[in-house]
């Protein structure tokens, strides 16, 4: 998942305002994040398994140390350190780790395969980038749509408006994120739209991903900080 995660940022904003939006849009993405940075360090390259094939399924991904279970739990730690030390409270960084234990969750979901430490050990999820590709893709669709109406319903509650630049940076995010991932999910439609096939993108995939999600971050970002209203008071600033 890549909108899927980014829309539960805003859920932990939502239920621990004491954290930064930013904390919250990185520690959701933690594994990911990490998952570059060991791949540009050679630790996880990320491929194609079968040059003459382009689908999410021919992707070689093993994430061992930045998904798998038992260093999941390493950057659950680390991500409650970080949010004592940001914040001075422990809610946040507990906020952090829960946002990385939805991200395995989800990617067991909808996502590459992941094991307990390594692909010699048991595999946890379902593996359906490589099995179902559009089924994954359906799932997150599925998911983020949930959690933005959670998001939107709790607002509603609570009487707050969001501005409608704010709405339409979320469709636009959340909406573009899972698009993007249509047209490598089957051959065909690489063929059918012309956009070059994975193996043609096996130097600039993760490099490419990285501006993707440097992007995504920036326009939550900007939209977190748009005016909000309250029903009967005065337009205020909504901090991030």
């Amino acid at each position: 998942m890549v909108a899927g995660h980014f829309a539960t940022s805003l859920v932990a904003k939502r239920l621990v305002p004491a954290g930064h939006l930013a904390f919250y849009l990185v520690i959701a993405q933690l594994p990911d994040v990490l998952w570059h940075v060991f791949h540009f360090a050679g630790l996880e390259p990320t491929g194609p398994a079968n040059p003459m094939e382009a689908s999410l399924d021919n992707m070689h991904a093993h994430m061992t140390y930045s998904h798998d279970l038992l260093p999941t739990v390493g950057w659950m730690v680390l991500a409650v350190a970080i949010g004592r030390a940001l914040f001075g409270v422990w809610k946040p960084g507990l906020a952090g780790a829960a946002l990385i234990v939805v991200h395995g969750l989800c990617d067991a979901l909808s996502g590459h395969p992941h094991f307990v430490f390594g692909p010699d050990t048991a595999q946890i999820g379902l593996g359906l980038y490589g099995t179902a590709p559009y089924v994954a893709l359906a799932l997150e669709a599925v998911f983020t749509l949930a959690v933005m109406a959670w998001v939107i319903v709790r607002d509603t509650r609570e009487g707050v408006r969001r501005s409608r630049a704010t709405l339409a940076v979320w469709a636009a995010v959340f909406g573009g994120g899972i698009l993007s991932m249509v047209p490598i999910a089957d051959l065909s439609l690489v063929e059918l739209t012309g956009i070059a096939p994975i193996e043609a993108m096996s130097g600039t995939l993760v490099p490419g991903l990285v501006v993707m999600y440097a992007s995504m971050v920036a326009a939550l970002l900007w939209a977190g900080a748009r005016p909000t209203t309250r029903v009967g008071e005065p337009t205020v600033e909504t901090p991030s």
